[in-house]
């Protein structure tokens, strides 16, 4: 039976080119969103302050997960962005309800955070590897679904990622950074460990879209073969979401794209 990641066209590419101009148009509109979220500069008479933007990435590994984030933060001060990534909880966090340790990391009005895995661990390898009983990770659909809708609820904007890759780009990916020093610690036992469990995890995802992806909350697939693609995509999928979040707290947007002259992210 076809499943959602089946019937993504994973031939979807962009000419560098193509890419540069638009990677560049998108992170000005970026910069101008955010300071106006953020209230630094007014799209209306006064600057106000707008609703958190919570931007969120899972997928498989060497997905191009990292490269996304790396571009979509470039154009912005570090005081106006948090980038929190998750790996496996710790003694202490495993004493507590598994959403327990996603709280301190999520933005308030005014604030963005990009977060590097999530709570979207619960159903994907705690599942997979045994960590959470099927009790647990069954549970865990609603409570995750209740959990966004309270950040919904409360303003946030949430952005939610996928990032899927085939088994064939994924093998060589792996095998490039295999034979790179420098990108060389990126690559784990655990990481072969995980590509040889696909199938198990393929079934996790599958499951994970269809009890999680909502009208408040809704998943983007993206298609990552090509990280000029998987980049682009993400970046003008955020920049949509900001801008209907916009809208709907009554917040001006922007009305042009920055000029060299005028760039607020270009010292004065």
């Amino acid at each position: 039976m076809a499943t959602r990641l089946d019937a993504l066209d994973l031939g979807l590419r962009l000419s560098r080119a193509e890419e540069a101009e638009r990677i560049v148009a998108a992170q000005d509109r970026l910069l101008w969103l955010r300071l106006t979220l953020g209230g630094q500069v007014a799209a209306g008479s006064e600057p106000r302050i707008g609703p958190p933007v919570c931007v969120m990435f899972e997928g498989w590994d060497a997905s191009g997960k990292g490269g996304c984030i790396k571009r979509l933060v470039a154009p912005m001060d570090p005081r106006h962005v948090r980038v929190a990534q998750f790996a496996a909880p710790t003694y202490d966090e495993k004493r507590h309800h598994f959403l327990w340790r996603f709280w301190p990391a999520l933005p308030g009005w005014g604030g963005m955070a990009v977060l590097d895995r999530s709570w979207y661990g619960r159903v994907l390898v705690e599942r997979v590897e045994g960590f959470a009983t099927e009790e647990q990770w069954r549970r865990a659909y609603d409570e995750i679904c209740e959990f966004e809708r309270t950040l919904m609820a409360e303003g946030m904007i949430l952005v939610k990622f996928w990032l899927h890759l085939s088994e064939d780009e994924q093998l060589r990916r792996f095998e490039r950074r295999q034979a790179d020093p420098l990108k060389r610690w990126k690559l784990t036992g655990e990481d072969w460990r995980n590509r040889g469990q696909r199938a198990a995890y393929g079934a996790a995802v599958e499951e994970m879209l269809v009890r999680t992806d909502t009208d408040v909350a809704p998943w983007t697939l993206v298609e990552g073969d090509s990280k000029r693609w998987a980049r682009v995509k993400v970046l003008e999928t955020v920049i949509a979401a900001m801008e209907g979040g916009m809208r709907r707290h009554g917040i001006a947007l922007p009305a042009r794209a920055p000029a060299p002259s005028d760039d607020p992210g270009t010292p004065g």
